[in-house]
């Protein structure tokens, strides 16, 4: 799961700026330390976020690149179901991620709850409380049903952002990608635009993947049909 792009949802329009007090209310009403919204989005499988940790974790979280490995991250993204941290495999991502986020005062107690939406979009809500076991699971008993209402509720504004909306309505096709499928869309074969383009057959066949993948389809001749209804190419 290739995850490169972190996005700050504080740059984002005003329904999703104020998600840094909605979570601050959050985490005071549910009396837990920290609480933190990530989405990958299908489109290039960025991820976005919007947290209540001190700006110096955020930071080096950021620097160190541990949006692409956090542990917390990518079982939710795969989960239908609520994540308690403790559930994750102490591998080395695992260490890396919590060995640094003790020197900022974040525990590894928490729960991450995964929405899934109607684009192929994860969003995941994320809680913390440096707490006893006994202390964790009583307060997760109590909120669990409130926090996944508010994950939802959460994920649904950011989605409704016009950043994002645009871009899972207009996927971000490079120029050589809308190239190969508008040849496609004209009748040429793999070995036709090939040659037209000066390339080779493997170029053109990795160039169409991608393009696939980007238009959520399972065929070429599906991703034409797509890439036509969403005005990338043109039908000839």
């Amino acid at each position: 799961m290739a995850m490169t792009d972190l996005l700050d949802l504080g740059a984002l329009p005003e329904g999703a700026k104020d998600l840094t007090g909605f979570l601050n209310e959050v985490r005071e009403r549910f009396e837990f330390d920290h609480a933190a919204y990530a989405g990958m989005s299908p489109v290039g499988q960025g991820v976005h976020g919007h947290v209540t940790y001190p700006d110096a974790w955020k930071e080096h979280y950021v620097r160190q690149g541990f949006h692409r490995t956090d542990p917390t991250i990518l079982m939710a993204a795969r989960s239908i179901a609520p994540v308690d941290w403790r559930r994750l495999e102490h591998d080395e991502n695992f260490k890396a991620v919590f060995r640094d986020a003790y020197d900022f005062g974040i525990t590894d107690r928490g729960l991450t709850i995964p929405v899934r939406g109607p684009y192929g979009d994860v969003g995941m809500l994320s809680v913390t409380r440096n707490c006893g076991p006994a202390e964790w699971d009583k307060l997760v008993h109590h909120v669990i049903g409130d926090l996944q209402s508010v994950a939802v509720h959460v994920h649904d504004t950011v989605m409704r952002s016009d950043v994002l909306m645009r871009s899972l309505r207009f996927p971000a096709l490079s120029t050589r990608e809308k190239e190969i499928l508008q040849w496609i869309a004209a009748g040429k074969s793999q070995q036709d635009v090939a040659d037209i383009l000066s390339i080779s057959q493997r170029t053109v066949e990795v160039h169409l993947r991608s393009g696939r993948e980007k238009l959520y389809a399972l065929t070429t001749p599906q991703a034409v049909g797509r890439a036509i209804a969403m005005g990338l190419i043109y039908p000839l």
